[in-house]
C-alpha cells in the first residue's frame, strides 16, 4: 500500500484504541511515523510497542488535548523525536453529557465542549504551523453528529457540529499554503468507548439497527478513508466532511 505516506510523520489523538488505533496501524504499515496521543499511558505504552513489532516507527506520549499544554506538547514530541510533522489526526473524544438539555448542567455542558471541540481547536492551533512547513493534511473526527442530531445528545452534537464548522474554517486559512484540513463523519463504530457509552448489547444492537446497512462498521473500515485524506491521493480535497456512515445520515 503506498498512498504518499512514507516517510510521513503524523500525530493520531486517541490512537490508543478503536479508530485511532486502527489509523495508526494502517500508517504506520504504509512507512509512516506516528506519535500516538491519548490518557492512558500503560495502554498507549503497549500500543506503541506493538506497532513497532510489527515494523512500524511509532512512539507514545501521554496527552489530554483537552488541555492546551499537552495538545502543544505532542507538536513537540513529534518534531523533535522525528524532525518535522505532516499531518494529524485528531480524534480523541468523549461523551461527557446525556440528557435533555434542561438537565443538563454548565459543568458538563463545558466538559462536553472541551472534550470534543476545544481540544481540536487547540491541536489545529499547535499543529498548523509545522503542518504548513510539510504542506501536509489534517483530518477531524467528527462523527455523524456533525452532520445531523439526536435527541438527548444536545451537548455532543454542538461540539461535533462546532468540528466541522472549525474545519471548513481552518481549510480556508490554510488552503494557498498547500495544507488541507478535513472531517469525517463516521457512523455507530464497534469500539471500547462506542460499546461503553451504548451501556448494553441491546442498545448497540438498535444503534446498529439505526443505520440503513444495519450494523455497525469496525474501527479498520474508518482507517482507509482517513489515511487517503492524510495522503497524497486526495490533494484536491478540502473542506469537506465526508461521510463514513453505512447511509446513517441519508435518511
Amino acid at each position: 500500500m503506498d498512498s504518499g505516506l512514507a516517510p510521513k510523520v503524523f500525530i493520531v489523538t486517541g490512537g490508543s484504541s478503536g479508530i485511532g488505533l486502527a489509523v495508526a496501524r494502517r500508517l504506520t504499515r504504509a512507512g509512516a511515523a506516528v506519535v500516538i496521543g491519548a490518557r492512558r499511558a500503560g495502554v498507549g505504552e503497549q500500543v506503541a510497542a506493538d506497532l513497532r513489532a510489527e515494523g512500524g516507527r511509532a512512539i507514545f506520549a501521554r496527552a489530554d488535548v483537552s488541555v492546551e499544554a499537552d495538545a502543544a506538547h505532542l507538536v513537540e514530541v513529534a518534531t523533535g523525536e522525528y524532525g518535522r510533522l505532516d499531518g494529524a489526526f485528531n480524534n480523541a473524544g468523549s461523551i461527557e453529557a446525556v440528557g435533555e438539555l434542561s438537565s443538563v448542567d454548565a459543568a458538563d455542558w463545558a466538559a462536553e465542549l472541551n472534550a470534543n471541540l476545544t481540544s481540536v481547536f487547540y491541536s489545529l492551533k499547535y499543529q498548523l504551523p509545522e503542518v504548513i512547513k510539510t504542506r501536509g493534511s489534517i483530518v477531524n473526527n467528527a462523527s455523524n453528529m456533525g452532520a445531523v442530531a439526536l435527541p438527548a445528545m444536545g451537548a455532543y452534537v454542538a461540539a461535533k457540529h462546532g468540528v466541522v464548522g472549525l474545519t471548513k474554517a481552518a481549510a480556508l486559512e490554510v488552503a494557498d499554503r498547500g495544507v488541507r484540513v478535513n472531517a469525517i463523519n463516521t457512523g455507530g463504530v464497534d469500539t471500547p468507548l462506542g460499546r461503553s457509552s451504548a451501556g448494553s448489547e441491546e442498545a448497540l444492537a438498535a444503534i446498529a439497527a439505526m443505520h440503513p446497512v444495519n450494523r455497525l462498521a469496525t474501527p479498520e473500515e474508518i482507517a482507509p478513508m482517513v489515511t487517503f485524506l492524510l495522503g497524497d491521493e486526495s490533494t484536491f480535497v478540502t473542506g469537506a466532511a465526508l461521510a463514513i456512515d453505512g447511509g446513517f445520515t441519508t435518511r
